[in-house]
């Protein structure tokens, strides 16, 4: 009898040769041959605007190509979420998207993206509580003394936050309803031009992030009431957290998360995210972002994916029991 020697099939064949073309096209298409760019939503000098800077440095190093950290205030982040949801998905736009315009603004507002279906998930970037920061000539050392100023002069009260829908935004309205205070939002365009309002006394208040409070409480330039999260966080172990403060439970954690346009093939985002978790995972990285009181928090995109659902129904709850609307 013949002997038939065995061959490999055309099926298995051209497995093997799509599976060479596909390595061969990503090598060509990552890193992206133009300059990429690294999308903030708010302005410079913000906690997402330094997370991105320490990020982007290390990405460009790692992967030979420039990354530029392009900043695009306004709307609470929503504009450069709704940019990057148009942009070109090639994998040289990648944005360090926040709770605000991924969780919480679809339920404020008609938005020119959808998050889920026009914003790809990367990784999770880094997550940490706000500060509730006063200026000194408010009066109040203290929580307690803060909710009793408020109480005294209802509605007379203000604090900023860095766009309507913003994490500090929701912290504010949920402490409105813990405390039962009323305190005036003021939105603003990003955490510097808050900050600047609050150094000025042009506003009482403001929920920020570690990194943009750290060195004016320092220098006595603000005061330190409390922070959002369930614990304390090390950098800031004397300030008491909003929850040992009289109000069990309380937590308004922020984060930001490296997203990119939803149509970015699953090969690209995949490379990202080796890259993006590669960085973080990097010793002098988390050094630098933990001095500013960020916490590095990488993970898969499926992580990331299912915690962005998570939080939009967490806050969409509060939302809808606080008759919140977009300002």
């Amino acid at each position: 009898m013949k002997k038939i020697r065995p061959v490999f099939g055309l099926t298995s064949i051209l497995a093997l040769a799509a599976a060479a073309h596909f390595s061969t096209a990503l090598a060509q298409t990552f890193p992206p041959k133009k300059a990429v760019t690294l999308v903030v939503g708010f302005a410079a000098g913000g906690g997402t605007d330094t997370a991105a800077r320490i990020v982007a440095k290390k990405l460009s190093e790692n992967i030979g190509q420039t990354v530029v950290v392009d900043n695009k205030p306004g709307a609470g982040g929503n504009i450069a979420h709704g940019l990057v949801a148009k942009a070109d998905p090639d994998g040289s736009t990648i944005l360090l998207g926040s709770i605000g315009p991924l969780s919480i603004a679809p339920h404020l507002m008609k938005l020119t993206y959808d998050p889920v279906k026009d914003l790809a998930p990367i990784s999770m970037g880094v997550s940490f509580p706000n500060v509730l920061v006063v200026n000194p000539s408010l009066g109040a050392k203290t929580l307690q003394e803060y909710i009793d100023l408020a109480k005294k002069k209802p509605g007379a009260l203000d604090y900023a936050s860095t766009g309507a829908g913003s994490a500090s935004h929701l912290a504010g309205e949920l402490f409105n309803q813990r405390a039962g205070v009323d305190i005036l939002h003021v939105p603003y365009k990003g955490g510097s031009p808050a900050m600047v309002d609050l150094l000025g006394g042009r506003v009482s208040a403001y929920y920020s992030t570690p990194s943009s409070a750290q060195p004016y409480i320092e220098s006595g330039k603000l005061i330190a009431l409390a922070t959002t999260g369930l614990e304390r966080p090390e950098f800031m172990a004397n300030v008491p957290t909003i929850a040992e403060s009289g109000f069990p439970g309380f937590i308004a954690s922020n984060w930001y998360a490296f997203v990119a346009p939803g149509k970015t093939p699953v090969a690209i985002l995949e490379r990202w995210n080796q890259e993006i978790v590669k960085v973080l995972n990097m010793p002098d990285v988390r050094e630098q972002l933990t001095k500013h009181g960020l916490t590095p928090a990488p993970g898969t995109r499926k992580e990331l994916q299912d915690y962005i659902a998570a939080e939009s129904a967490t806050w969409g709850k509060v939302i809808k029991e606080r008759n919140i609307t977009a300002e």
